[in-house]
């Protein structure tokens, strides 16, 4: 059966993600930047939280999962390898771990970069990638190098082009314009730029985006085409190299 997704709208301009599987009963949240929204959305349609899933240790992802467990007695899921910066966790996780919520399989992707201990979550049809492979762009190298993220997009971008993909932030518009800045004839750049443009006027969420979309514009699943590569005077550079310059760019842009 299909998942039931909810975005939450967290903070400023987090999101949250709620997976209900019906059969079941069971509520999967992926991330917990604050309670309050969360309850809020749960109590709206009636689900019960019973498991917590988080992706790294930032402040803006975690700073709701102690009140959530005290609230639900949900578990808490992380990576192993960030234990000892994350929220007490119930069941650790690696790459390839698998588990399920209900009915649905959930596989866990170590894509390190933002942070060392970062990792995406895979149900189907669906990739929880916070601030990993974001709309329009990729988290800042915090902690990773550019060899790390663009691996770990290399993992994001071989998923069936009509996956959605879940991210953390509101950060589509300034994305895309500074991809703009790259490739200002791109037509799905341009006509993607309209399109988010009208949803931002009516405070609708930019996320999830099918992956298909993220390939045709997002600048950082585009560093192997040689348009890219000249854009950035590296023609004959690898597509490390090219990313690297690429996200330079963005954090002076």
């Amino acid at each position: 059966m299909p998942l039931h997704l909810v975005t939450v709208p967290c903070l400023a301009d987090n999101y949250a993600f709620l997976v209900h599987d019906a059969a079941s009963g069971r509520t999967a949240l992926i991330d917990a930047p604050e309670s309050g929204p969360v309850l809020a959305a749960l109590d709206a349609h009636q689900w019960r939280l019973t498991d917590i899933l988080i992706t790294h240790h930032h402040s803006d992802h975690i700073d709701g999962v102690d009140t959530l467990r005290a609230r639900t007695q949900a578990r808490v899921w992380g990576a192993a390898a960030d234990a000892h910066r994350l929220p007490r966790l119930d069941e650790t996780l690696a790459e390839g771990s698998r588990f399920h919520i209900g009915a649905t399989e959930v596989r866990v992707v170590e894509v390190p970069g933002h942070t060392i201990g970062h990792v995406a979550y895979l149900m189907p049809g669906h990739a929880f990638t916070a601030d990993s492979l974001m709309s329009g762009g990729c988290g800042r190298l915090f902690e990773g190098t550019a060899a790390q993220m663009h691996a770990s997009l290399q993992k994001l971008a071989a998923l069936p082009p009509e996956t959605l993909i879940c991210s953390g932030h509101e950060y589509t518009a300034s994305n895309l314009r500074f991809a703009q800045t790259l490739e200002p004839g791109n037509p799905h750049l341009i006509s993607r730029i309209a399109e988010v443009a009208a949803k931002r006027a009516q405070g609708i969420a930019t996320v999830p985006v099918p992956l298909r979309v993220e390939l045709d514009t997002n600048p950082y699943l585009r560093a192997h085409l040689p348009a890219l590569k000249t854009a950035v005077g590296l023609p004959d550079a690898d597509a490390v190299t090219v990313f690297a310059e690429i996200r330079a760019r963005k954090d002076r842009f």
